[in-house]
């Protein structure tokens, strides 16, 4: 299989995965408080990987000893991404929450341009172009809903946008660093240093309470963020940023679909969001956008 081949698929893989976050996150601050399930998310991923790493390559626990100074800063800026998109949540409604953290990625693409100095050809302008203006579509009820609001409502959004930008500083150093170590190697320190950061923040007795349906679903958060910033590495190893961008831009379509039908079955254990016609037009218009940008070029 091609890289250019692999690189989609991982990011593809990412933004699945993603999709169906914002709601699981949503439902576990019910029980749970958002310190203890980001550690918990940070600590699973971390013991998945160890036990995974140990078996297969156990030299690579040697980046624990001493890592670069922009793996640190790297895993420094996944923590705080993780807390501000969990308390964002947590004040806001998932589908809104997948709005503004898109922040990130979009900071990504630019930096793919100005940073790593990636060519934008014709059919990347025309493919960015459509998905923008289908983003207008796409997010017009979430962008009404939350100018109408106030109060603790607008906070999640500021905290989710600032877990944006600490999430688009992680992955420009990501890009750096898998250029010379694994991502596998790099994603021990990636989890492993937060877990140990929010360790002094946890309360373990009302955890310990928690009936096993509820640890269920923190183990699925744990698996999620294992599965989806490994293949987010790989994606960022083998093509280019500004492709990784836009392909997991289109996780809050996963979201939108998945909240549309917990509509529609009037669940009682997560908000209601609100859907149109328009919103549908404009996730369709953001994946046609997405293929232009993500499909390969003919040159090299």
């Amino acid at each position: 299989m091609q890289n250019h081949t692999k690189g989609v698929i991982y990011a593809a893989i990412t933004a699945f995965f993603w999709g169906f976050l914002a709601i699981a996150l949503k439902v576990a601050v019910r029980k749970v408080d958002p310190v203890t399930v980001v550690w918990i998310r940070f600590v699973v991923a971390f013991i998945i990987l160890a036990v995974w790493q140990a078996f297969k390559s156990p030299q690579s626990f040697k980046i624990i000893i001493k890592p670069p100074l922009l793996l640190i800063l790297a895993a420094l800026a996944l923590s705080w991404n993780y807390m501000g998109y969990m308390l964002g949540i947590h004040h806001t409604t998932p589908s809104n929450a997948q709005l503004f953290i898109q922040t990130g990625p979009l900071i990504l693409a630019v930096a793919g341009f100005l940073i790593f100095k990636e060519k934008l050809l014709r059919n990347q302008i025309i493919g960015f172009s459509i998905a923008i203006f289908g983003f207008s579509f796409f997010y017009r009820d979430q962008l009404q809903a939350f100018f109408e609001s106030a109060g603790t409502y607008q906070l999640g959004i500021l905290l989710t946008i600032s877990g944006a930008v600490a999430w688009s500083v992680y992955a420009i150093l990501q890009k750096k660093l898998v250029r010379t170590y694994s991502v596998d190697s790099l994603n021990l320190v990636l989890f492993g240093l937060p877990s140990l950061l929010y360790l002094p923040f946890i309360e373990f007795r009302p955890s310990l309470e928690l009936s096993w349906n509820w640890w269920l679903l923190l183990l699925f958060l744990g698996a999620n963020t294992f599965i989806a910033y490994t293949c987010i590495g790989k994606a960022l190893k083998y093509i280019e940023a500004n492709k990784v961008s836009i392909i997991i831009i289109l996780n809050p379509m996963i979201t939108f679909i998945t909240m549309g039908i917990l509509t529609e079955l009037n669940v009682s254990w997560v908000e209601h969001e609100r859907f149109s016609v328009i919103t549908i037009l404009g996730a369709i218009l953001v994946f046609l956008g997405a293929v232009l940008v993500a499909r390969k070029n003919k040159s090299h």
